[in-house]
């Protein structure tokens, strides 16, 4: 006689095929210390012994599947036919014992999150977190001061169906939320949260590891302190410098690797980042030192205990994290209007002398220009040498007229100049409509850059706006004679680095447009008006199919009679089978074969 078949291939089994719902749960099991893990089988037989012992001896299938099971984190999901088990595991934890000692099944619920970076449905992939990983998260982001929308905690009934459902939705909000924050969006926590596959690298580490390398050639420099996460950038870090004979005077460098519109060749990239020592300009702010290799580059600078003119705007302390110091301003209060004009004239008058030399920016915003007295001074010209990308391409990308690196340039002056004015970034891009200004030449020149119709016209040029009344009558002072000498061979390969960058925005712009086109027509087509249009348009025309099919009916019959009557023989046939209504008239386009973008664009 065969042996008694295990309970627990017998509990695997007994599937209820029939049940209308499933709840999926994923469990760990909690062992005391030591002992050997339970492999698959011994696990299986665990949860069958503890449901028995909670449900009793009923000679019932119990309402349970074991689908997956990973020894090393003794984890497992589970397949619940029974939503009373759920409600009751929630209240009451299933114990059992395993190896004579006790163990307990604790339920943990988890979230499927589907991420798309981009308009592209193949750049996506899946992250499970669970509500522990959201509070998590919530907790690191209070630093901001944002009051954000995270759902509350419940500890009891927190496994309920309905209320499962709730928080799902409230889980959705708090995403949206945090990932159309301009400044959120960009920070590391959430980018680790949504991507952690590719933000897994310690940058602060690997930093370090390079300038250490760099003190063993210079041995004159020593880190006072790391600044961290003054930037907002992942991949660039910066540290309070000294000179070892010169302890008082404090210096900040800034290390970061090459971005993705590195198109300059390593030896142009070493050559050009060096010669940024060289530069001399009213409006340039002095680097001390410079150098690059294959992989990264290093920026040593004069450190300012003034900040940035963000800084002035927001009345932040520069050393505090980006986060703290521009998530949340306490008082919102633009610069006077002569500040504007003054900052606005220099700030223009840079950008203009770049440009006529040919070197590429594309990185102005109000946290790369420097104060120094009443002077901007603009930072970071190595960005657009390392291919780093600019802090509002997420708002220039969206409009194909802003195609050049010199456009590029105006649009973020228009994002500055609103923040000088009222001391806060624009709620959205376009601009509607402009709050109340210092001068009506303030609103003028923002017209001109922040409309939609400046959009969709294109940017006006750095000398059109200093032209504009706002910034034609201001008087500079310094009279510094501006030296930056470019040899021509390295011109050559920034302007060929440039044409390179605008191209691949140009191609992005492109996706982005017919992205927005095909949405247009999923929406449009999906649409209930539009559905109603389709079926009363597919029955008129099935009508007028119908009508045209009996009248040459009619037609084939007439001509058979008269052909009759005039003796010409012809053969007997069929009446006609009715012609089935045309189709023709609803077309499916190719957005009603791709899938809709993910909720969460990353």
């Amino acid at each position: 006689m065969a042996g008694a078949e295990p309970p627990a291939a017998t509990f695997e089994r007994r599937v209820l095929r029939s049940a209308a719902e499933h709840h999926y749960l994923r469990v760990r099991l909690e062992l005391p210390d030591g002992g050997a893990r339970p492999s698959v089988a011994q696990f299986k037989q665990l949860v069958v012994s503890a449901l028995r012992e909670l449900h009793g001896e009923v000679g019932a299938a119990l309402p349970v599947d074991v689908l997956t099971y990973e020894e090393k984190t003794l984890s497992a999901i589970l397949r619940v036919v029974s939503s009373g088990l759920v409600k009751l595991w929630s209240a009451l934890t299933l114990l059992g014992f395993y190896q004579n000692r006790r163990c307990a099944f604790r339920v943990l619920q988890e979230y499927i999150i589907r991420v798309q970076r981009g308009v592209s449905a193949e750049n996506s992939w899946q992250i499970v977190r669970r509500y522990s990983d959201f509070d998590l998260l919530n907790n690191s982001l209070q630093i901001s001061t944002l009051s954000l929308p995270l759902p509350p905690k419940k500890l009891i009934g927190n496994m309920e169906r309905e209320f499962i459902a709730e928080r799902q939705k409230g889980l959705q909000a708090y995403l949206d939320v945090i990932t159309t924050h301009h400044i959120l969006s960009n920070c590391e926590l959430v980018k680790k949260f949504l991507d952690p596959n590719s933000y897994s690298v310690n940058y602060t580490e690997i930093a370090l590891q390079h300038v250490s390398m760099f003190f063993r050639s210079e041995p004159k420099w020593e880190v006072v302190e790391p600044l961290k996460d003054i930037g907002w950038r992942i991949r660039k870090k910066y540290f309070l410098m000294k000179i070892k004979n010169q302890p008082k005077e404090r210096l900040m460098l800034s290390w970061a690797d090459p971005g993705p519109d590195k198109y300059l060749s390593d030896k142009d990239l070493q050559y050009a980042v060096k010669l940024l020592s060289s530069c001399s300009h009213p409006y340039i702010y002095k680097i001390t030192f410079a150098t690059a290799n294959e992989s990264s580059a290093l920026v040593i600078r004069p450190f300012s205990e003034k900040g940035t003119l963000k800084d002035l705007i927001y009345k932040a302390k520069p050393k505090d994290p980006f986060l703290k110091k521009y998530c949340n301003p306490k008082k919102i209060q633009g610069l006077e209007l002569q500040q504007i004009k003054t900052y606005g004239r220099q700030i223009l008058e840079v950008l203009k002398f770049l440009h006529e030399k040919g070197f590429p920016y594309g990185h102005l915003h109000s946290a790369n220009v420097m104060l120094d007295g009443d002077t901007c001074k603009l930072l970071d010209l190595e960005n657009s040498l390392l291919g780093l990308p600019s802090f509002y391409r997420s708002y220039f990308s969206q409009f194909r007229k802003i195609n050049t690196l010199e456009g590029v340039d105006v649009h973020c002056f228009g994002h500055l100049l609103y923040e000088m004015t009222y001391g806060r970034p624009p709620d959205t891009i376009p601009v509607d409509s402009f709050p109340p200004a210092p001068s009506v030449f303030v609103v003028s020149v923002l017209e001109s850059i922040l409309t939609c119709e400046a959009m969709k016209n294109g940017m006006p040029t750095v000398s059109r706006l200093l032209q504009m009344p706002l910034f034609s009558d201001v008087l500079l002072t310094n009279s510094e004679k501006p030296q930056f000498k470019i040899p021509t061979k390295l011109k050559e390969a920034l302007k060929t680095s440039k044409e390179c960058i605008e191209k691949r925005l140009t191609e992005e712009q492109k996706l982005i447009h017919q992205h927005r086109r095909l949405t247009r027509a999923q929406s449009h087509h999906g649409s209930e008006e539009e559905k109603k249009k389709r079926k009363i348009l597919a029955r008129k025309k099935s009508k007028r199919s119908a009508y045209e099919s009996g009248e040459e009916h009619s037609a084939k019959y007439s001509n058979s009679n008269n052909s009759a009557g005039s003796g010409a023989s012809s053969p007997l046939t069929s009446p006609s089978s009715p012609t089935p209504p045309s189709t023709a008239g609803i077309k499916f386009t190719a957005s009603d074969l791709l899938p809709i973008p993910f909720n969460t664009l990353f």
